[in-house]
């Protein structure tokens, strides 16, 4: 949505994640409705906010953007506790009923890897459908866009490459100034909506009669939260910020949530936006997304073979390289290639981020998940919230000079723990660091 309407939006999504300081008590969800009801009952919640665009006016937005706050922090916990009980349950299966550890980490990943990689594909088809609409309408509308668009290609008073970029001030350049920054035909705003309330409602119905409930899977194991009562388990949530490893992932985890804030707002706004145009947003979000899908299916890959810390690292380069060539770089309207190259990679990476930080929440912290998922949905929105905030005031070379003093300081917390992990297995190898699951029967016999 931040395509076409990112002063409305981008106000709109600070209140939004602001709203996530709230995941914690709403793990309480868990225990009223479980997994499968709880991503359920969360979709709705998203469905005013793309409804309020027909009528975007701030007692609409905001409400509608608070809503979806409140959905969004259940809505990933109970996608990432789902993942990983059915991982284990999946490595108990292919492994003749037994579960060892180092089976059930990488069936974690590799869970983790095959859900981002759908879950990125929405960028190609929703910014493949937003683009459509913005640049190929038939009929009266199609000539006012294309002309539209041929007046945007070139700005009316500056070059763009001495506004745009790294050297893009919020604030400082106007839609007078830079044609690329005039927004869209309302008219394209609400197919679009309609279009993408059309596809919630049908993402809303297919996991109410198509996902089978946890139930089933959590029957066979020893230590899930989801037999707490409410109150205990809120007072999990909270305890989990006293456990070292859970506050060593809290840089990465704001890392993540600032980075994909930057990537949806400032780089579509001062890279393409300013540099390409607006309409152009959706062709560069879609080499994102395909990045995105590629980066998630090679973390689950590549850790198998060289586990996660050399995976990690190697991201880290790469991330960083990017930003500091983002930097430097002096954008042209012509550079459409360099545009989508640039998205690609920080899809990539960013692919790669989600995949290993969700997996190793569950990985370490086996019984619960409902716990370690709601604190990684809480500092990655606090992330999401500082780059919101502070958005308009900073240029985009400040933002980025932010990123990676975050990025270095994340990866700093989870090396940490990697090398705290192999000293344990080394000094203790017959005691498991995370226990694995333990079906009834076994409980049974003890």
């Amino acid at each position: 949505m931040t395509n076409f309407k990112s002063l409305q939006l981008e106000t709109t999504l600070r209140y939004l994640h602001k709203s996530q300081l709230t995941t914690i008590f709403l793990t309480l969800h868990f225990r009223w409705l479980g997994c499968k009801w709880t991503i359920t009952i969360s979709f709705i919640a998203y469905m005013p906010f793309i409804a309020a665009q027909f009528y975007p006016r701030a007692y609409t937005l905001l409400p509608a953007g608070l809503a979806v706050g409140f959905g969004g922090g259940p809505l990933w916990c109970a996608k990432c506790t789902y993942l990983t009980v059915v991982a284990e349950a999946f490595t108990r299966i292919g492994n003749g009923g037994e579960a060892t550890a180092q089976r059930s980490e990488v069936s974690v990943v590799r869970f983790f890897g095959l859900f981002f990689v759908f879950y990125q594909m929405a960028q190609v088809w929703g910014n493949l459908i937003s683009s459509s609409v913005l640049t190929h309408l038939t009929g009266a509308d199609a000539g006012e866009s294309e002309q539209a668009n041929a007046n945007w290609t070139e700005p009316h008073i500056r070059d763009v490459s001495s506004i745009c970029g790294s050297h893009f001030c919020p604030g400082v350049t106007s839609a007078t100034e830079n044609a690329n920054l005039q927004p869209p035909d309302p008219r394209h705003i609400n197919i679009l909506s309609g279009i993408f309330l059309a596809c919630m409602v049908t993402a809303c119905v297919s996991v109410a009669f198509g996902v089978d409930s946890l139930t089933r899977y959590e029957k066979k194991r020893r230590g899930a939260t989801s037999g707490l009562s409410g109150l205990k388990l809120l007072a999990v949530t909270l305890r989990q910020l006293k456990e070292r490893y859970q506050l060593l992932l809290l840089p990465i985890t704001a890392f993540i949530g600032a980075e994909q804030a930057f990537i949806a707002v400032d780089f579509t706004s001062s890279f393409v936006a300013c540099g390409w145009g607006i309409s152009k947003i959706g062709y560069a979000m879609i080499c994102f997304g395909v990045a995105n899908a590629v980066g998630s299916a090679l973390a689950g890959a590549l850790t198998k073979i060289t586990g996660r810390l050399p995976v990690l690292l190697g991201n880290l380069i790469l991330h960083s390289s990017l930003m500091l060539w983002m930097q430097f770089w002096r954008p042209t309207a012509s550079d459409g290639l360099i545009y989508c190259t640039m998205a690609a990679v920080w899809g990539l990476a960013d692919g790669v981020w989600l995949v290993q930080v969700n997996a190793l929440s569950g990985i370490l912290f086996p019984g619960k998940e409902e716990a370690a998922f709601s604190n990684f949905r809480l500092w990655e929105a606090t992330g999401s919230v500082i780059t919101y905030t502070l958005s308009p005031y900073l240029c985009s070379s400040t933002k980025l000079y932010a990123l990676m003093m975050l990025m270095i300081v994340g990866m700093t917390g989870f090396s940490t723990i990697e090398v705290m992990e192999r000293r344990q297995k080394r000094n203790s190898p017959d005691v498991k660091t995370f226990e694995l699951v333990a079906t009834v029967e076994e409980n049974d016999k003890n």
